[in-house]
C-alpha cells in the first residue's frame, strides 16, 4: 500500500510539473496571441481609413469635380498655351514665299543624305522676312555675300528665341539649351562627342560629366563654318524634341523653318486643344 502510495505521489508531481510547463507555455502564447489582436486591430483600423479615402477619391473622380473638372483645366491650360504660342507666331511669322529662286533651306548642308525630307511646301520660307539660306555653311569662301552670312545669322536668332518661348509655354526642358544674343546666339551641347570635346580643350583629358558644356555659335562670321553648322543641327535636334512632344512626325534635319513651321501650325491647329 505505501509502495503504491508513493508511486502515485511521484506520479502526482510529475503530472504537476507537467502541468506547471503546459500551463507557462499557454501563458507565453496568450501574450503572443493578445499581441497579434493589438496588431490586427491596429491594421484593420488603418485598412478601414484606406479605404474610406480610397471611396472618397472615387466619388471626386466619378463626380462633376472630378475627370471633367480635369479635362476642363487641361483645356484651359491648352488654349492659354495656344494663345502665348500665336503671339510668337505674330513676332515671328514663318510664311511662303512661292517663286523665291534662292537656295532652299539646308539643300546642302548634307549633300547625299537620303534622312532628309522635303517640306510640303515647296516655296521657299521665311521667318520674320527674312530667308534662310545656309549654303555658307559648308561653302564657305572669300567671295561668300556677307549680307546673306548676316541675314542667316539672324534670321537663325528669330528661330532660336522662337523655340526657347515654345519650350517654356509647352514646359518642355530642351536638351540643346539656348543662349540669347540675337543674330550672336549660341547653343549648348552638355555631352558632345569625345572627338568634339578634344577639339575644344587644350588637354588630351576625356570628357567627363564634371565638365562644363560646350557652346556652338549660331552665326558664322568669325566662326569655324563646322561648329557653326553643328550648332544649326543642335537647333533643329530641339525643334524634333517639341514636335515629338506634341506628337508630331519632324520633316527631317535639313529644314528648320519648315520645322518650325509645323510646330506653330499643329499648336495652333483647333485638334490641338482636345488632345
Amino acid at each position: 500500500m505505501r509502495e503504491q502510495l508513493e508511486s502515485r505521489k511521484l506520479i502526482m508531481g510529475n503530472t504537476s510539473m507537467h502541468s506547471k510547463v503546459v500551463k507557462e507555455k499557454v501563458k507565453m502564447q496568450e501574450e503572443q496571441l493578445s499581441a497579434e489582436i493589438k496588431s490586427l486591430l491596429v491594421a484593420g483600423s488603418a485598412l478601414s481609413v484606406a479605404s474610406k479615402h480610397l471611396q472618397e477619391a472615387n466619388a471626386s473622380l466619378a463626380g462633376e469635380r472630378g475627370c471633367t473638372r480635369l479635362k476642363n483645366l487641361q483645356k484651359l491650360l491648352r488654349l492659354r498655351q495656344q494663345y502665348m504660342v500665336s503671339q510668337v507666331s505674330l513676332i515671328y511669322p514663318v510664311k511662303v514665299v512661292v517663286g523665291h529662286t534662292c537656295e532652299q533651306e539646308l539643300e546642302s548642308f548634307t549633300s547625299g543624305d537620303p534622312s532628309g525630307l522635303k517640306p510640303p511646301d515647296q516655296g521657299s520660307l521665311t521667318i520674320s522676312g527674312l530667308h534662310l539660306s545656309l549654303l555658307p555653311f559648308t561653302k564657305m569662301s572669300f567671295f561668300t555675300n556677307k549680307k546673306e552670312v548676316q541675314r542667316s545669322a539672324t534670321a537663325l536668332g528669330y528661330v532660336a528665341h522662337a523655340v526657347s518661348l515654345v519650350a517654356s509655354y509647352l514646359e518642355v526642358p530642351l536638351r540643346y539649351t539656348l543662349r540669347m544674343g540675337g543674330s550672336r546666339s549660341y547653343i549648348r551641347d552638355y555631352a558632345p562627342s569625345i572627338e568634339t570635346a578634344s577639339a575644344d580643350s587644350a588637354s588630351s583629358v576625356p570628357f567627363s560629366s564634371n565638365s562644363k558644356p560646350i557652346e556652338f555659335p549660331l552665326f558664322l562670321e568669325g566662326q569655324d563654318t563646322t561648329r557653326a553648322a553643328y550648332a544649326v543641327f543642335l537647333l533643329n535636334k530641339d525643334l524634333e524634341q517639341l514636335l515629338n512632344f506634341i506628337g508630331v512626325q519632324s520633316l527631317g534635319p535639313r529644314h528648320v523653318l519648315a520645322n518650325l513651321r509645323e510646330l506653330l501650325k499643329t499648336i495652333l491647329s483647333p485638334e490641338y486643344i482636345d488632345t
